[in-house]
């Protein structure tokens, strides 16, 4: 069997690795599986709905009546003020004009007449655009005074409907549904769970993990690695240099001074028989010895205590160890997400059947049939009363501005016939008559008894009678 294929390993790793991965992924899982649950139902049941809630209300509440104020009453306000003051200013620049040209012709006769006349005339207008003025302003004044009325009602109102619609319904749904559901569903439940379930399991799991792995491992390498090292290498080497090489060596060395200095003394001219006895007998001191001894000792020390112990460890143990682990990894992660939806399931049937069926039973017999019966006796005939009374203030708008239009056509007709009336007082004349009503001559009817509509009869005399 050799080294590079090992053999499949057995049950008796397989299972165990696959029970204790199982049982350490499976909580990291199902909390994992909680997590993206609840992002996902807070971001659709509250995060959407409170934007979309929010977005309508800052339309509703602040959009709408700023373009409805703006539309309704600031651009009518505005176009009416602007009418009217166009209005004045014409006829003032108007009046101004002809009593200008008028005075110019006759100043030099008439200058005492036309100064009693400009201080009349001024001084009635004055007092008429006093007045005019008084009552534009005691009418601004009501409008304003209504409208403030009007926009603290309709606020007032405004602040009730929207605590009626945005907090309350929240507020109880908050306090009475969410808090009781998320304590007593969830956090409960997973207390319990985790209390109960996971925790012993954890410590169950543990135990086995330690037992099963740990403590196997922690006495291989106590009782067999450590032994191995110390007992079959270790220890022959110390003791083989304590008690071998150092003594050898140490005799060798005292013998070679010896014998140096014999071979000195002897023979102090020694020739190439002496070198090459000296490097055999080198060779066979210091090099064939260790030469040997790593051959033979150290070499099948090394290879067969340490070398193929831990090779055999590492393919028979821990490679399909690692193997195994990773496998289970990957398969408990998939089997771990079955168990996690097999709960989330059962969690979701639990709590439609305590929470969500009793709300939506609630939900379709009692809110709903309320809220329409507010919406149809309530909101409808609040709204068809805030509507008449719009029409109504629009109405009453339009007839102000009528009546203040036919005012000021009647100041501009008084103030063009006081001009007249000053102008023949000063210079003289007959009455003129209105420009643009030119005089209708009379139509003749040739004796007749009928007339023209709108028109006076003309002399009946023939033209034999005027001779």
């Amino acid at each position: 069997m050799s080294m590079e294929h090992p053999s499949p390993p057995p049950a008796l790793i397989r299972i165990p690795v696959r029970i204790v991965v199982l049982a350490i992924v499976l909580p990291v899982r199902m909390a994992w599986d909680a997590l993206t649950a609840s992002a996902r139902l807070l971001d659709r049941t509250l995060l959407r709905p409170t934007g979309r809630g929010l977005a309508w209300l800052f339309h509703h509440t602040l959009t709408l009546p700023a373009h409805w104020l703006y539309r309704c009453l600031l651009a009518p306000l505005g176009r009416g003020l602007a009418w009217v003051f166009t209005g004045v200013g014409r006829g003032l620049a108007w009046v101004f004009t002809g009593l200008w040209r008028g005075l110019a012709r006759v100043f030099t006769g008439v200058g005492r007449g036309l100064a009693w006349v400009f201080t009349g005339l001024w001084r009635g207008l004055a007092w008429f655009f006093v007045r005019v003025g008084r009552g534009l302003a005691v009418l601004g004044r009501g409008i304003a005074v209504g409208a403030g009325w009007l926009w603290r009602g309709a606020s007032a109102a405004g602040v009730w409907l929207g605590k009626a619609v945005f907090v309350w319904p929240w507020v109880g749904l908050w306090r009475y549904v969410v808090v009781p559901v998320c304590r007593y569903g969830i956090a409960v439940p997973a207390a319990w769970l985790n209390r109960e379930v996971l925790t012993r399991l954890g410590g169950a799991l543990l135990f086995l993990l330690e037992k099963l792995v740990f403590v196997p491992l922690a006495a291989l390498f106590r009782y067999l690695l450590v032994p191995l090292f110390r007992y079959g290498v270790a220890v022959p080497a110390v003791w083989l240099d304590r008690y071998v090489l150092s003594p050898l060596g140490r005799g060798i060395g005292w013998s070679f001074r010896q014998a140096g200095r014999g071979l000195a003394w002897f023979f102090p001219r020694a020739g190439h028989g002496l070198a090459v006895t000296a490097l055999w007998l080198g060779r066979a001191v210091f090099v064939w010895p260790w030469a040997g001894l790593w051959r033979y000792v150290v070499v099948p020390l090394v290879r067969y205590g340490i070398v193929v112990p831990v090779v055999w460890l590492w393919t028979r143990v821990l490679a399909p160890v690692g193997r195994e682990v990773r496998d289970a990894l990957a398969m408990c992660w998939r089997v771990a997400g079955f168990v996690s939806r097999a709960v989330g399931r059962a969690l979701k049937w639990v709590a439609w059947n305590l929470v969500g069926r009793p709300f939506a039973w609630a939900w379709t017999r009692v809110v709903r049939p309320a809220g329409r019966w507010a919406r149809d006796h309530v909101w409808a005939p609040a709204r068809g009363i805030a509507a008449a009374a719009g029409r109504a203030a629009r109405e009453a708008l339009a007839s102000t501005r009528a009546s203040v239009r036919e005012a000021l056509g009647s100041a501009r007709a008084t103030v063009r016939e006081a001009r007249r009336d000053a102008w023949r007082a000063l210079v003289g004349g007959a009455r003129m008559t209105e420009p643009g009503e030119p005089e209708v001559a009379r139509a003749r009817t040739l004796g007749s008894t009928t007339n023209v509509p709108g028109a006076a009869p003309g002399p009946e005399i023939s033209l034999r009678k005027r001779g």
